[in-house]
């Protein structure tokens, strides 16, 4: 069961996986410590074989979606004004 996702839309990441894949047109695997739980992401396309090409901070990289879920944005009023 595949989940879907937009074009653009934020994605978080929940679980790592054993390692990731750079999305490049010639992709390298990357031990999985380039990315981290909670981390934050845009999805920048859908890849075959189940992949969404997402673009975290240090570079975009193709995750399954058992990896990933939409990231709820948290309302910027938590910070306290004082």
């Amino acid at each position: 069961m595949s989940q879907e996702f937009a074009i653009g839309s934020k994605v978080r990441v929940v679980a790592l996986p054993p390692y990731v894949k750079t999305a490049e047109p010639m992709p390298m695997l990357r031990p999985p410590d380039v990315i981290h739980l909670g981390e934050e992401g845009i999805v920048i396309d859908r890849r075959p074989g189940g992949y969404w090409g997402i673009r975290f901070a240090k570079g975009a990289f193709l995750l399954d979606s058992q990896y990933i879920e939409i990231a709820e944005n948290p309302p910027e009023s938590h910070l306290e004004l004082e």
